[in-house]
């Protein structure tokens, strides 16, 4: 880890200006190079060739699940490192990597390390989900989770309006490739493994257990939820015609009915500082 390209978001969680100078002092101070930097969305991830083009062998990654997905599906045939720091609001990839939550202590931390691990993720077409994916009516909460991150609080209770009529007002999502699944899932949160998917499914009669969802999603901790059935799967698929709402790690794509999900695993590309035994 020697020259660094810095991606942040303002937008994430706790990714603010003043902490990033915090940690671009930090660099300094080991005498790290900073190459360049990417305020993400105002400016684009950096790709491969301008990576490569500055020398660069660690991009360090301090903002939320959206934005590392973003730079982790653009970047992922790269041969260069990742280092995630926690800047957002769950930071769960940096959670399974770190067992510090202070991004000063992890950049201390990953700088003596040489240790790269790989990550499963979730995939359906080009789409990745190194957290987790999201399907079904319940998806439709992500409205009201954008329109209180962007302060529109007028707006809020239109978006959870919404996202209940979704929600309550049609059959929900059939699930292929699961035994015994029932007819419809208002929600379907689908998490990569190594050796695989866990699908975990809410149906209508726990009215309860989709609020919560919905109650999390707007919160910030959209992975908390109970789920009523879990199972294991090599692939699934989505019954029906058309497009149905998914979230990739909190991001909202259309995908076809007819896509398959199945599971990969990325290059060991991920500065990891938790001890082996404990990640």
């Amino acid at each position: 880890m020697k020259r660094l390209w810095f991606v942040t978001n303002p937008n994430s969680g706790s990714a603010t200006r003043e902490k990033c100078e915090a940690i671009e002092a930090v660099f300094a101070e080991h005498g790290l190079t900073l190459a360049g930097r990417s305020g993400f969305p105002d400016d684009p991830i950096p790709d491969a060739e301008t990576l490569e083009g500055e020398n660069v062998d660690t991009l360090v990654l301090f903002a939320g699940d959206g934005t590392i997905n973003a730079a982790l599906c653009k970047l992922a045939s790269w041969k260069g490192a990742f280092l995630i720091l926690p800047g957002g609001t769950m930071n769960l990839l940096a959670k399974t990597l770190h067992s510090e939550t202070d991004p000063h202590r992890i950049i201390h931390a990953a700088h003596g390390s040489d240790r790269r691990v790989a990550l499963p993720y979730v995939e359906a077409g080009p789409h990745r989900a190194f957290v987790g994916l999201i399907l079904g009516p319940a998806a439709h909460w992500f409205r009201a989770r954008e329109e209180a991150r962007k302060h529109r609080f007028a707006k809020i209770g239109r978006a959870i309006g919404f996202a209940w009529r979704k929600t309550f007002g049609g059959g929900g999502l059939r699930i292929t490739g699961i035994p015994d699944a029932p007819r419809g899932y208002q929600a379907v949160f689908v998490q990569p493994v190594k050796d695989g998917l866990v699908v975990q499914g809410v149906d209508a009669r726990d009215w309860r257990a989709i609020v919560e969802l919905g109650w999390d999603w707007l919160t910030g901790d959209w992975v908390a939820a109970r789920a009523v059935t879990e199972a294991r799967a090599q692939q699934i698929g989505i019954a029906g015609t058309g497009t149905v709402l998914a979230l990739f790690d909190g991001e909202p794509v259309r995908l076809d009915a007819d896509a398959s999900i199945t599971s990969g695993t990325s290059l060991p590309a991920f500065i990891a500082t938790r001890q082996e035994e404990a990640a």
